[in-house]
């Protein structure tokens, strides 16, 4: 009797073991999160308790940046400089895009062509753009034109140079397998060759939007009456601390919001790839 009711509560079905991971699903954020809650708590703490008051006035504690981030968002300076920045910004970058794709791509589909430039590609994309800055300068001007020239100089190199690897990364063995059924070369490129390099393109081109924002910060700072980096500038000029560090913010979080578009856009746009097992 007691053998019969031990086997039935052996055989009572398969149990099932719960993965504790699953249990608690804002874990993982939390995680991913963990280093910049930290630094921001820090951030807070550090000012009001361990720096002394001269320090303090020099770096104040992220409540009060975030307080005058609020008063300028309210008084619309926020959004007027916001909206200088993208204007420049996407200029520079959709100009960028539009030149470095297709020059990439006659680039890595002719050889001798890409032989002749690669010297000349490797001293230019090795010429920090900000040490260019005086140069656009002198020859544009102080006004728009020098800022978004030297965001469309940024911003091709990432580009082109991804652009170029993509072509030149796609399997060998699928262009035999395409000549072999006979596509021209136009349907060989558009079929075959660009369809395997959108994801190197798009690694390019994500790189790119980072830079049309780093660089135009360092570009307004010289010669701009509006924009984050004349925010930021002007702001340490009058030290006005807890408005500059509200800059800062803004320019960081408008960096992250960036870059997490082009990420989504670049899984959309590569979705039909197979995913490779870890």
């Amino acid at each position: 009797m007691t053998a019969t009711l031990e086997a039935l509560k052996v055989h009572n079905g398969p149990k099932v073991v719960e993965n504790p991971r699953k249990k608690n699903p804002l874990r993982k954020v939390f995680r991913s999160s963990a280093a910049i809650l930290l630094f921001l708590a820090i951030w807070e703490l550090a000012p009001r308790y361990l720096l002394d008051e001269g320090t303090r006035t020099f770096l104040p504690p992220l409540s009060e940046d975030l307080v005058a981030l609020w008063g300028l968002i309210l008084n619309g300076q926020l959004a007027d400089h916001l909206l200088a920045s993208l204007g420049r910004s996407a200029a520079g970058f959709v100009i960028a895009v539009g030149v470095a794709v297709p020059l990439g791509l006659l680039i890595a589909w002719y050889r001798p062509l890409s032989e002749f430039l690669n010297p000349l590609l490797e001293l230019a994309r090795n010429t920090a753009a900000l040490a260019l800055l005086p140069v656009f300068t002198l020859l544009l001007g102080i006004g728009e034109v020098s800022k978004i020239a030297l965001i469309v100089y940024a911003c091709v190199w990432p580009v082109l140079l991804n652009t170029i690897a993509g072509v030149n990364t796609v399997d060998p063995l699928l262009v035999k397998a395409a000549r072999s059924l006979g596509l021209s070369n136009p349907s060989l490129f558009r079929k075959v060759i660009l369809p395997s390099a959108v994801p190197t393109i798009f690694t390019g081109i994500r790189m790119a939007a980072a830079y049309s924002i780093l660089i135009l910060i360092a570009a307004e700072m010289v010669g701009a009456k509006a924009g984050l980096g004349y925010l930021i500038n002007n702001s340490q000029v009058n030290f006005q601390l807890q408005q500059m560090y509200a800059a800062i913010i803004t320019v960081s979080v408008l960096g992250l919001a960036i870059n997490a578009g082009f990420v989504a856009l670049e899984r959309r746009f590569s979705t039909w790839r197979v995913k490779e097992k870890a």
